[in-house]
């Protein structure tokens, strides 16, 4: 073996410089990766989507009504969901600012998108089509987001190149992982 060269599965390490729940601080607020990640992919969205409402003569209000009612419940279904999975183990930690639920976002975010659809009588099939562009880029810088963030949202252990570590992680294991929110 090349001693210059990492072994196999060490991968290039994300370390404590690259992992980031805290990214900065303003006058002693801690601004989160996490939260940030997810405000910036709301927003993102709310643009993208406002304008292929109009592209497609649609009111652009109403496509920030929709992420905005969508991004908000589709994070109080993730919280359900996931506090459901705890039972009957719940504990008061459970309930803080971590442990979402991918399936309750989708289904808390996408009931928050059919009723907006239905008050503001949009077209379904046209919003179904246009929302594709603007909720795929906005999944992808939250799971960018996790990703910086260390928040433990890792894969199985790998010997690949590809192999990370996460020692400022939420979860610090000591071996290389699959770096599941780059796969997603």
């Amino acid at each position: 073996r090349n001693p210059s060269r990492p072994a196999r599965g060490m991968g290039p390490p994300v370390n404590g410089d690259t992992v980031r729940p805290v990214l900065f601080s303003i006058l002693g607020i801690d601004i989160q990766s996490y939260g940030l990640s997810k405000a910036l992919a709301a927003l993102v969205a709310a643009w993208l989507l406002g304008r292929a409402f109009e592209q497609l003569g649609l009111k652009k209000d109403s496509a920030h009504t929709l992420v905005l009612w969508a991004t908000i419940w589709g994070f109080v279904g993730a919280k359900i969901y996931y506090i459901l999975e705890q039972l009957p183990n719940l504990m008061v930690h459970d309930l803080g600012g971590m442990g979402f639920t991918w399936y309750g976002g989708l289904i808390g975010g996408l009931t928050a998108a059919l009723i907006v659809i239905r008050r503001h009588h949009l077209p379904a099939a046209t919003v179904a089509g246009a929302v594709a562009v603007p909720l795929t880029v906005a999944y992808g810088i939250g799971r960018l987001g996790c990703l910086i963030s260390g928040d433990g949202t890792y894969g199985r252990p790998t010997d690949l190149p590809s192999g990370m570590r996460f020692p400022s992680g939420v979860v610090a294991p000591e071996i290389p992982l699959h770096p599941t929110p780059l796969y997603q």
